[in-house]
């Protein structure tokens, strides 16, 4: 089974810029679709966006298009989440998730979860 660990989040100022990184344990990676999800505080988990085993297919939620960037480099087993123009109400804790349908996605129907890794955009 795939394991996967988020890492840099942290404080940034409004319409900074944060990479987020997600590495991946197992042999298979390149066969899972890879996603984010976020979580602030007091609201469910929401769709962030998600990306294909190849990278050739990418989902966004409407509030990041534009802001923000899902890639992935299969030969490290990391996905990445680049986010641009950020925004207060981008604070959440940011989950990397793991599933073999990409699909499933934005309902939030994946099978493997991360730890999160806490964004907080303040001044």
């Amino acid at each position: 089974q795939v394991h996967l660990v988020e890492s840099g989040g942290g404080l940034v100022q409004p319409g900074g810029s944060l990479r987020l990184s997600c590495a991946a344990s197992g042999r298979t990676f390149s066969t899972y679709a890879m996603g984010w999800f976020r979580q602030a505080p007091g609201k469910e988990r929401e769709f962030v966006c998600a990306i294909s085993g190849s990278g050739a297919i990418k989902y966004y939620t409407d509030s990041v298009k534009g802001r923000f960037t899902i890639s992935r480099d299969n030969a490290k087993n990391t996905v990445y989440l680049q986010m641009s123009s950020l925004k207060a109400e981008d604070t959440a804790v940011y989950y990397c998730a793991a599933d073999k349908a990409l699909a499933g996605f934005p309902k939030r129907n994946v099978e493997v979860w991360g730890q999160g890794t806490l964004v907080t955009v303040s001044s």
